[in-house]
């Protein structure tokens, strides 16, 4: 007895664990920016392997595959970026430039229609401060574009990031083997194995996910754009359906992103443009939720929805509008390990042993 009251709580070994435990806690945050890029570089690989694995299924070198695909991606993306980039380049200054005179005409409408309904002015300013309203809408959005800002350290080093990630994809892609194999081996028997097993539903279901999002969302885009210019909106019609087809990546919270800044313009026009505009989100979004999301995406995530919005604020709150894209991939990836490494052998487990009892 005295011996284990005299025995030291925190032994050597516990105290050099927690000691190298805060040293990589600090490592990792101070890597933060690098890990960002990894993982988006990893949902990007998990995105395009499925189309160099039909590549390299026809007979093409896995390295010539991974080199032609890249390459057609950058032409695409090229291409479509002299094509459009100019256009809404300048329809997005526009709109940044006179979004502010939309909002105060908007917040003069409400309050004219409140006037309308017996509602005095104090009393709209006692309980509904629309101008605080705005402005804690705009500080929001602002500090959501910050923090991406800062995780990239900025529009240069974004743009380095993402190129790089791209790069770091490709690496992946065209390495694979011998990437996982490094990897899986690092754990001990019999870990390595069921890891390894692991790789190929984590990728395509991460794949899967992303390669549903990214089309659903340029489908809507392009649809949003079309619609909006028959509307009469036609200068800011690709500059509202770009803003619509980003925030779409979004799950849960993006559609309600992407009409807002519509809404905003179309009410100065007029009610009737108003009205005509949320009713074709309103299509849009049900063309979504019924048609395009079952076909393209699926049941590819495979993950609860409150798990998936839980996932969408925790990267929001991290990395920004950057989280809110990436982390979701990543939780549905997560998702197959706790699944088949977890969930699946204890249910075995414990079905054994009712049968034995």
């Amino acid at each position: 007895m005295a011996s284990q009251l005299n025995r030291p709580l925190l032994s050597v070994s516990n105290l050099l664990l927690l000691v190298a435990t805060i040293f990589l806690a600090i490592l990792l945050w101070q890597l933060r920016g690098l890990l960002v890029t990894l993982m988006i570089a990893v949902v990007l690989a998990a995105a395009i392997a499925p189309i160099v694995n039909i590549a390299e299924r026809l007979r093409f070198p896995r390295w010539l595959a991974v080199i032609g695909v890249y390459l057609t991606l950058v032409a695409g993306l090229t291409g479509v970026g002299l094509l459009v980039g100019p256009t809404l380049i300048a329809q997005i200054e526009t709109l940044v430039r006179i979004l502010p005179l939309y909002i105060d005409n908007l917040v003069g409408l409400v309050e004219q229609f409140a006037l309308k309904l017996g509602i005095t002015e104090s009393e709209i300013e006692q309980f509904f401060d629309l101008q605080a309203l705005t402005g804690w809408i705009i500080r929001s959005g602002q500090q959501l574009l910050v923090s991406s800002y800062d995780i990239t350290t900025g529009i240069l080093g974004g743009i380095f990031n993402l190129i790089l990630a791209f790069l770091l994809s490709g690496y992946m892609v065209a390495g694979r083997e011998n990437l996982i194999s490094g990897l899986v081996n690092l754990f001990p028997q019999p870990w390595n194995d069921r890891l390894a097993e692991q790789v190929e539903p984590i990728a395509r279901r991460m794949g899967g996910y992303i390669q549903g999002r990214v089309l659903v969302s340029a489908i809507l885009s392009v649809a949003i754009t079309i619609g909006l210019g028959i509307l009469g909106l036609s200068e800011f019609a690709l500059a509202l359906g770009a803003i619509a087809g980003f925030t779409n990546l979004i799950p849960f919270l993006g559609p309600i992103l992407g009409v807002i800044p519509a809404l905003v313009v179309a009410i100065s026009q007029g009610g009737w443009t108003f009205l005509w505009v949320l009713l074709l989100f309103i299509v849009v979004q049900n063309l979504e939720t019924y048609v395009l999301d079952p076909l393209l995406v699926g049941s590819s995530v495979q993950v609860h929805p409150l798990y998936q919005l839980l996932a969408v604020l925790g990267g929001t709150q991290v990395l920004g509008i950057l989280g809110a894209v990436i982390v979701p991939p990543w939780i549905a990836g997560a998702s197959v390990l706790l699944e088949n490494l977890y969930l699946r052998p204890k249910l075995l487990a414990e079905g054994k042993a009712i049968g034995k009892s």
